[in-house]
């Protein structure tokens, strides 16, 4: 029993209540520096990446639905390819605005240490819309197999807006770490 005349708890090895306290007190990997964060902030192309993100969600939700009334019932191909022009031309314009937006925040273009697995799964997601844009254009695949490419590249997109999301959601959730000075 305790002092208090409860129970002692249980004993736990000071090893292991070491480790657990370094695993508490270890810091977190941050985004940003304080610099990067106020770059972040004060850049238009924030407010830019903020609209055009959204926007190509919406686009791409009306065109999974638009390529799938076709599937299903072999009607509004038009409709559905040109929604995917529409989402692959938004794509080409998030990607452009979005290493500008890298260039401004870390200093380079693309693969900035903190997005560099988003713009590798970004690469794939473009490699597959162009890819999609080129069958269209050159009558290399029938309207179905054209159908069923842009819903490879809408779900590679569908993973790349996520680990975005994910992103998102750590930055604001974590303060902004001091440079390191070298």
């Amino acid at each position: 029993m305790s002092r208090s005349g409860c129970q002692s708890e249980p004993q736990v090895s000071s090893s292991l209540r070491d480790q657990f306290d370094h695993q508490a007190t270890r810091p977190t990997r941050r985004l940003y520096t304080e610099q990067q964060r106020a770059r972040r902030d004060n850049t238009r192309w924030t407010l830019v990446q903020g609209i055009l993100a959204p926007l190509q969600f919406l686009v791409f939700l009306a065109s999974v639905c638009l390529i799938l009334r076709y599937l299903i019932s072999g009607l509004g191909y038009e409709l559905a390819t040109a929604s995917i022009l529409l989402k692959t031309a938004l794509l080409y314009l998030i990607m452009v605005t979005g290493a500008i937006w890298e260039r401004v925040v870390f200093g380079q273009y693309l693969f900035a240490g903190p997005f560099f697995w988003e713009d590798v799964v970004s690469m794939l997601v473009i490699a597959l819309h162009t890819a999609y844009v080129l069958a269209l254009f050159g009558g290399w695949l029938g309207d179905t197999s054209l159908l069923w490419l842009a819903m490879a590249a809408y779900l590679v997109y569908l993973i790349n807006a996520l680990q975005f999301v994910v992103k998102f959601r750590l930055a604001r959730s974590a303060p902004a770490q001091p440079a390191l000075v070298s």
